[in-house]
């Protein structure tokens, strides 16, 4: 049986300080290491996947966007300041449409987009739309809202005009009711 010693006891300490002081510097090297990792082979990329995919301008190539406006039985009216616009892909564009609240209390409406031809939707990216959210006009009120989009320059060479068409839809249960003429009491 061997006796453990203080001198082996120190040694056992001081192994155990360098082996705890290089996991710590490991560990601290790693933070750096994992960027790097992530940024060559393209993991970890929270986010971006809604940005995109190419941000230079194409300028040696014009799309033509339509723009129109449609409400379903809604007392709104709607329409977009320009009716079209020529865009270079990859460039952003900002628009504006006009919305007017013709009944006497307020209202909330969703627009919902739809896209001409269809397969171009995955090209259009909207950063800014009155579209993501609902939008309730005080009776009588009129808005401009905008929308901020680009096209993807990967959009394919054929399609050369898209068009952006919203629908507003009157959301039920959010407008204001109309004035009771009484209420009954017992």
């Amino acid at each position: 049986m061997k006796v453990i010693t203080i001198t082996d006891n120190r040694k056992l300490v001081a192994k155990l300080v360098l082996f705890s002081t290089l996991m710590f510097g490991f560990g601290y090297a790693l933070v750096p290491f994992y960027s790097v990792f992530c940024a060559l082979t393209g993991q970890n990329q929270i986010g971006l996947t809604d940005l995109p995919t190419n941000t230079q301008v194409d300028s040696g190539r014009t799309v033509n966007i339509e723009f129109d406006a449609n409400v379903h039985d809604m007392p709104w009216q709607f329409h977009p300041l320009q009716s079209q616009v020529a865009v270079h892909p990859g460039e952003v564009t900002q628009i504006l449409y006009e919305v007017v609240n013709t009944r006497n209390v307020p209202v909330t409406g969703q627009a919902i987009p739809s896209y001409g031809p269809k397969r171009v939707a995955e090209y259009f990216k909207k950063l800014e739309c009155f579209c993501f959210e609902r939008q309730t006009l005080a009776a009588g009120e009129r808005r401009r809202m905008p929308v901020v989009f680009v096209v993807d320059p990967a959009l394919p060479k054929d399609i050369g005009t898209i068009t952006l068409s919203y629908t507003f839809f009157e959301v039920e249960g959010i407008h204001a009711a109309s004035p009771s003429s009484g209420q009954g009491g017992a």
